[in-house]
C-alpha cells in the first residue's frame, strides 16, 4: 500500500473506532456524523468520502466478506460441491473470527434489533450479498444449480450464520457474560452445517 493509502486505511478505521464508541455511549439517534468526524479528527465533509451515511459505519466489510465467498467459489477444485465451497468460504471471512465478538458486531447485532434504519441497512447489505453470491453460484455450477436453487442455498447459508449470531447475542443478553471465538466458530459452523446438510 502506498502512503495515500495507508493513511485513507487509518483515517476510516478512525471513524469506524468513533462510532462504535459514540453509538454505545451515546445511542445510534443521539449521535450525528458531525460528532464521528470529530471524533476521529476529521471535517465532516470529509466523512462522507468515505462513507455515504452513518449506518454504514456498522457494515464497514460487508464487501470483503462477499469477495471471500467470491474467491473460495473461483478456486473450487474439481471435487468441491457447492455446498463445500460455501463452507470453506466461510473460514477465510475475517468476520467468523475474533472480530464476531468485537464491540462492533456485538453493537450491529444489537442495533439492527432497535433502529429501524441499521435493521434497514442490515437488510439491504444481506440481500445484495445473497444476489451476488448466488449468481456466482449458479453460474460456476450450471449443472447443478438453477437460479432458484443456487439463491435457496445462498439463503440457507447466510440465514443460517444470522440466525446463530443472533442467538448467541440473545444469550449473551440473558447471561450477560462473554462468549469467545472459539464458541461462535463452534455455534456458526454447527448451524451452516445443518442448514446446508441437504446440499451435500
Amino acid at each position: 500500500m502506498s502512503l495515500r493509502d495507508r493513511k485513507r486505511a487509518r483515517t476510516r478505521q478512525a471513524l469506524i473506532d468513533a462510532a462504535t464508541e459514540l453509538f454505545g455511549r451515546q445511542g445510534y439517534d443521539e449521535t450525528t456524523v458531525a460528532d464521528i468526524a470529530a471524533a476521529a479528527e476529521i471535517g465532516t465533509r470529509t466523512f462522507f468520502s468515505y462513507f455515504a451515511s452513518k449506518e454504514e459505519l456498522l457494515f464497514p466489510d460487508s464487501d470483503a466478506r462477499v469477495q471471500a465467498v467470491a474467491d473460495a467459489i473461483a478456486t473450487r477444485t474439481p471435487d468441491e460441491g457447492p455446498a463445500e465451497v460455501l463452507l470453506r468460504a466461510l473460514s477465510t471471512v475475517p468476520d467468523t473470527g475474533d472480530d464476531m465478538v468485537s464491540p462492533l458486531a456485538a453493537l450491529r447485532l444489537r442495533m439492527m434489533r432497535s433502529v429501524p434504519a441499521v435493521r434497514g441497512r442490515a437488510m439491504q447489505v444481506q440481500l445484495d450479498a445473497q444476489r451476488e453470491i448466488a449468481r456466482r453460484l449458479a453460474d460456476a455450477y450450471p449443472d447443478r444449480l438453477d437460479p432458484v436453487a443456487a439463491a435457496a442455498l445462498t439463503g440457507a447459508f447466510i440465514g443460517a450464520i444470522t440466525g446463530a449470531l443472533q442467538a448467541i447475542l440473545d444469550d449473551l443478553d440473558d447471561l450477560d457474560q462473554p462468549s469467545g471465538p472459539a464458541a461462535l466458530h463452534t455455534a456458526v459452523r454447527t448451524a451452516t452445517d445443518v442448514a446446508l446438510a441437504p446440499w451435500r
